[in-house]
């Protein structure tokens, strides 16, 4: 793990370079291991969830148990978790399907504040970085404006390096700042796959973003 940075940002956008990369775990795992470790007080959450048929964000709570916490006032609110959808698709398939649609401005203002509370507020996103919100705004278009610094989890599956340096890419050429690259441990992932993707993203991070971190997240029952 590199050093952290001396002045982490306030808001940290999680996202990944596909889906079921294990954003989940690695939005928790870095808010303690991370974040909480130098002694910051950090929250998190989950702009928009679906393929959750509870009124609870189930991402929220894993990142509840891997940050060793119960619940945050937040919670409670439900500022965590402003927006669940119960079909498992894009948040503008998933909100239609119910007849209604992601209201991106008000999860937006959830994040921020959740923020003011907080030294540093992860916030782990659905999918990557195209998934559409709604009808003309995607992941990347939020993080245009919003100006959120951004951490992209990999996974180092077979075909992981295209969709690792293609996410990278895209946020150099947007313009979107890079804080690191989290490659989680997910079961059933070829060790020799995952090593060349690690191998890979360091490489780019060497040549184009040198300062960004490069952490590499724990299987989950060596996290218990």
């Amino acid at each position: 793990m590199k050093q952290t940075l001396s002045s982490p940002p306030r808001i940290v956008f999680v996202t990944g370079s596909d889906t079921g990369v294990g954003k989940t775990v690695a939005t928790g795992y870095l808010a303690r291991h991370l974040f909480m470790a130098q002694g910051l007080k950090v929250a998190t959450v989950k702009l928009v969830e679906t393929g959750n048929r509870g009124k609870r964000s189930q991402d929220v709570k894993v990142h509840r148990q891997l940050m060793g916490i119960k619940t945050l006032p937040e919670d409670t609110l439900g500022l965590t978790a402003p927006a669940i959808f119960r079909y498992p698709a894009s948040p503008l398939l998933a909100a239609r399907l119910e007849g209604k649609a992601f209201d991106w401005k008000n999860a937006v203002k959830s994040v921020q504040q959740v923020a003011a509370n907080y030294d540093c507020t992860l916030v782990e996103g659905a999918g990557g970085l195209l998934v559409p919100l709604a009808d003309d705004l995607t992941t990347l278009d939020l993080l245009r404006r919003c100006g959120w610094a951004t951490e992209v989890v990999v996974c180092g599956r077979l075909g992981d390096i295209n969709h690792a340096l293609l996410t990278l890419e895209v946020l150099k050429s947007s313009g979107v700042a890079l804080y690191g690259v989290a490659v989680s441990s997910l079961p059933g992932v070829n060790r020799r796959h995952r090593q060349d993707c690690i191998d890979a993203v360091r490489r780019w991070l060497a040549a184009n973003a040198p300062r960004a971190r490069l952490d590499l997240v724990p299987a989950v029952e060596d996290l218990a």
